[in-house]
């Protein structure tokens, strides 16, 4: 599975990167929105973890310039949990809502993996 991961936060993105490369996945890293915006459309991942709060374009803002070229299961996350939950996340066009920090890396991965073999619904952990 093709992962991409945008986020800003340094540790999460080495975090996520670990245990997706553990499990097999072909990895790619953004920092910043446009960065990852460019990436998901030339690489177009299978899943994609994506940051609310970013420099330049904010996740939001990536899934909007998407529009119709989005490939993949989005999962958002976040910090700041007051103004997305699952409605909202699915509403701008993710799959999952995951705040952080994270409490079991190897359990928002697992939920993610699930998601994309569609075996999982949609819901906040």
């Amino acid at each position: 599975m093709k992962v991409l991961i945008i986020d800003d936060e340094p540790l999460v993105r080495l975090t996520l990167e670990r245990v997706a490369r553990s499990r097999g996945h072909t990895v790619s890293l953004a920092e910043e929105g446009l960065s990852g915006l460019e990436k998901w459309i030339n690489e177009s991942p299978d899943l994609v973890f994506l940051d609310v709060l970013m420099p330049g374009l904010n996740g939001p803002q990536v899934l909007k310039e998407l529009g119709d070229k989005k490939t993949g299961k989005v999962v958002l996350i976040s910090a700041y949990t007051g103004k997305y939950d699952v409605e909202k996340a699915r509403s701008i066009g993710a799959d999952l809502f995951i705040s952080k920090p994270f409490d079991d890396i190897f359990q928002v991965m697992d939920r993610a993996e699930e998601l994309v073999n569609d075996l999982g619904q949609e819901k906040e952990i």
